[in-house]
């Protein structure tokens, strides 16, 4: 720049700064970050616009634009003792600051660099417009350099009005449109292109303007002459955009149906439409080319490449506009067939060559996930979901039959795969055709492709959940007969996942259905889980055994009481793996068999689960007490939970082991959120049991297993109090009382259950505290408004009962005469307390509703507590007299 604004001293300084900020070493990164946090402080202005001018002045790329995202970095940090450091410049400062970096967005001959200069003008140009500093110079100039000649400049240019809309958000329509149609339809350079559209994009989602729909034709016209390397990129942009203001693109769906289909099926000739009655097209060949020609150079593999890509963006966009705007969609002719066609010819691409590391992998573990063609078969569910039965199934029921009678086993994988994927948004219509589905997908477990019989595992599975009840009442039949002999299948994958099917076919069924079935079922789970019990059998994959488990559990659970002449065999199974699978690589196992106890103790009832209830306790009790692994996220809320199955399955039996359970299950309750804050540099991997989120350029991370072994020691707590009834109170007193663990939000979400769990022997005062501790918590969640009608409904109903309990006491008393009441001292006291009690009731009664009807329940109790005064006085009266 012409005019030097800072010493020649400073920028030195600058210089080796920067310098040993970009360098390896963390010590001497540490101490150069101190020094620019130290200058800052003490003359931020002079050292800003250093940092500035350094970008337009260093001589290297890397240099430039590390000081451009610095610049932006620091601008805007703030903290909550302190301003930014923008609003601690000078006016005249800002003017500077804004000259230079205008300088920069022209004389900048580096594209990497340019574009890191758009971000922080963008950056600027928001924060100042929000504080009432319109920036007048960078909109003359932006516009300016729409026309240079320049393609980098113009391309600049259509970057800022992308990253800040408002610099034109209030101008005269038609400048604004005209400068962006020139853009986009720029005849030397598609990057400009590309620029402008996303300029454009951004203009419509702000603008409420009828003119800027007129852009759409020239943003849709960008696309045609793309190659197809440059298609992703443009069509990403319109996604959003047709999410966002599906509208605008309904005037062009055939426009956009002449072009789009052809990027989703670019090799194939469709031939002749299959039917269900025809599944194979004339010849008996399939409609679909597989397997594809494999590619034979670095060409054609970077080719393909290419291919995919386009494929992907083009579903995306085509997809997404379905799901914003199905009214308008689901009946477009030809529009649903190109998208089906789309997913399932994508799905139908898995690599022939990765059969065997499949059948070796855990699946959770499983390195062909990676390669397997997720995002076809998604979109395919979302279409579905978006369009409904009436549109997606005919349109998949052209190809689906073809597909499982192909001699390919991608294709047979495929089509179960996409009924799969179907079922959910096509449920309402397909149950009307569940017969035929089922005579398609049945056969195919007994495909000799062990892929192929994984995914009708998946499908029949799939179908249990979203055609609950429908599919299991009406064809039980045909799908024990098939699922049963899977489970006895030779690959691991394939029989796990037939017992994973069963469970989704447990949630749904009747115990009568389930009932002829129990032996076979559980016979064969046996096998899987103790290979003692099959002759020849090798040590089963563990993720089978956790499989087997799972799925006992669930056939316990629903076969009730049947289950018992299983129980002998089973549960010592149960027990020894608690007591012997130790290791980080046996925690999901130990889990899942603690699990599977607790509900088949439930099933069998307390009598049968006696003789092993103390083993098994014990055995709890020690994995409870033993040293804590803190990545063992699943622990906690598995071992709340059991507790709380042998609280069912004993009744009050469990009341002893009350002190040992109550302490961590109080501490788990009322657990903080725990929640890491990450800045977009120096986000953390993700780990087991947390969940990451994007927020205004931050990750945050929330430790989700935390939460739901929260939410599972309410779930517990009020198990307990339902289970035990007035027999909790005693430990919960001492809890409360002890450590402080009795919190608001424990009591506000079992409240109704600790209500009831108060019996005519415990103390007024713990029914006090209850009502304080729920009013309280009303109070800290925004008052009764904010409350879940189920917690409201709840209080009412428990009050309800608590006020004729009361009022069943006092009556008793009453009725006895004077000369019988024992101690009279200790019945005042009781009544005083109780008196107490029917305060607080009446306080969150009038929380609720200062009208609410039981408040005069709540008075004609009180008076019921006033006779024992009144004896009091007339005794006092006779002995005086």
């Amino acid at each position: 720049m012409a005019d030097v604004l800072v010493p020649p001293e400073v920028t030195a300084e600058l210089t080796q700064i920067l310098s040993n900020l970009v360098l390896g070493d963390n010590d001497i990164r540490a101490s150069a970050e101190k020094a620019v946090n130290d200058r800052l402080a003490q003359t931020p202005e002079l050292y800003l616009l250093a940092l500035a001018q350094f970008a337009t002045s260093a001589d290297t790329e890397v240099m430039r634009s590390f000081s451009l995202v610095l610049l932006r970095r620091l601008l805007f940090r703030s903290s909550a003792q302190r301003l930014s450091l923008y609003d601690q410049l000078s006016s005249q400062s800002l003017v500077s600051l804004e000259r230079i970096l205008l300088y920069s967005l022209l004389h900048e001959p580096a594209s990497v660099v340019r574009r890191k200069t758009v971000d922080t003008v963008c950056d600027l140009a928001t924060h100042s417009m929000a504080r009432g500093r319109p920036w007048h110079t960078l909109q003359v100039q932006a516009f300016t350099m729409t026309d240079n000649s320049d393609p980098l400049t113009r391309e600049s240019a259509y970057r800022i009005f992308s990253g800040s809309p408002n610099l034109v958000i209030d101008l005269q329509p038609e400048s604004v449109l005209g400068a962006l149609q020139k853009g986009l339809q720029d005849p030397q350079s598609i990057e400009v292109r590309l620029a402008a559209l996303r300029a454009s994009v951004s203009y419509l989602a702000a603008s409420d303007t009828a003119q800027a729909a007129s852009l759409m034709y020239p943003m849709l016209n960008t696309l045609p002459t793309l190659s197809h390397a440059r298609l992703p990129a443009f069509l990403g942009t319109l996604t959003p955009l047709a999410s966002s203001h599906p509208v605008l693109f309904l005037p062009h769906i055939p426009a956009l149906l002449s072009f789009l289909p052809a990027l989703l099926l670019p090799t194939v000739d469709a031939g002749p439409t299959p039917t269900v009655a025809r599944p194979n097209p004339a010849g008996g060949g399939s409609m679909f080319t597989f397997p594809p020609a494999a590619p034979s150079t670095d060409t054609a593999i970077e080719a393909n490449a290419e291919e995919e890509e386009v494929r992907r963006a083009a579903l995306e966009f085509m997809v997404s506009l379905s799901e914003a705007r199905p009214s308008a969609l689901r009946y477009v002719d030809g529009w649903t067939a190109a998208v089906v066609r789309g997913c399932l010819e994508g799905m139908g691409e898995i690599p022939e060559d990765e059969t065997e590391i499949w059948l070796e992998a855990d699946p959770a573990e499983d390195p062909t996930d990676d390669t397997y063609p997720h995002v076809y078969e998604q979109s395919l569910d979302r279409l579905a979901c978006a369009l409904g039965g009436k549109a997606v199934l005919p349109a998949a029921f052209q190809y689906i039959p073809a597909m499982l009678a192909s001699h390919d086993w991608r294709l047979r994988h495929a089509g179960l795969m996409a009924i799969a994927a179907i079922a959910e948004g096509t449920s309402k219509v397909m149950q009307h055709e569940l017969g035929k589905v089922v005579n398609l997908v049945t056969p195919m477990f007994n495909d000799p492709h062990p892929r192929v019989r994984y995914a009708a595992c998946q499908c029949i599975g799939q179908l249990c959940t979203d055609l609950e009840e429908v599919i299991q009442e009406q064809y039980h039949q045909q799908l024990f007969a098939a699922l049963i002999p899977a489970l006895e299948a030779p690959e691991p994958r394939v029989h796990a996942h037939a017992a994973a099917a069963l469970i989704n076919f447990c949630e749904g069924v009747e115990r009568d259905t389930l009932i002829p079935y129990l032996d076979p079922i559980v016979e064969r789970l046996l096998k899987l889980l103790n290979p003692g019990l099959a002759d020849g059998t090798k040590q089963p994959k563990r993720y089978v055994q956790e499989q087997a488990i799972t799925t006992l559990a669930m056939v316990a659970d629903a076969s009730e009481a049947t289950f018992v002449k299983h129980y002998s065999s089973i549960m010592p199974l149960l027990l020894n793996i608690l007591q012997n699978a130790h290791g980080a690589e046996y925690r999901k196992l130990r889990v899942k068999a603690m699990e599977c106890a607790g509900l088949i103790a439930i099933a069998v009832g307390r009598d049968i689960f006696r003789a092993d209830a103390n083993a098994f306790i014990e055995l709890l009790m020690r994995i409870q007490n033993g040293p804590a692994d803190p990545n063992d996220t699943m622990l906690g809320y598995y071992m709340i939970a059991t507790w709380a199955k042998v609280c069912q399955a004993m009744g009050p039996e469990f009341e002893p082991y009350l002190p040992v359970v109550m302490p961590p299950l109080l501490r788990a309750a009322s657990a903080k959120a725990d929640v890491s804050i990450y800045d977009e540099e120096d986000r953390s991997e993700e780990k087991e049991g947390w969940q990451m989120i994007t927020m205004d350029g931050r990750s945050i991370g929330i430790k989700t297993s935390a939460i739901e072994e929260k939410c599972q020691a309410f779930e517990t707590l009020a198990i307990y109090a339902s289970t035990l009834g007035s027999r909790l109170v005693p430990i919960l007193l001492a809890c409360g009382k002890n450590s402080g663990t009795l919190t608001n939000h424990i009591v506000s979400a079992t409240f109704s259950q600790l209500i009831d769990c108060i019996g005519a022997e415990n103390d007024s005062s713990f029914l006090a505290s209850l009502y304080k501790c729920f009013l309280d918590s009303v109070r800290v969640i925004g008052g009764p408004s904010a409350l879940a009608p189920e917690l409201h409904d709840g209080a009412i109903e428990a009050t309800k009962r608590q006020l004729q309990s009361l009022a069943d006491k006092r009556k008793a008393r009453a009725a006895r005469p004077a000369g019988e009441l024992a101690d009279k001292e200790d019945l005042m006291l009781m009544e005083e307390m109780e008196d107490f009690a029917l305060e607080d009731m009446a306080k969150m009664l009038a929380t609720f509703d200062t009208n609410h009807p039981l408040l005069m329940a709540v008075s004609s109790v009180r008076d019921l507590g006033l006779q024992l005064s009144q004896w009091d006085s007339e005794d006092e009266g006779g002995n005086d007299s």
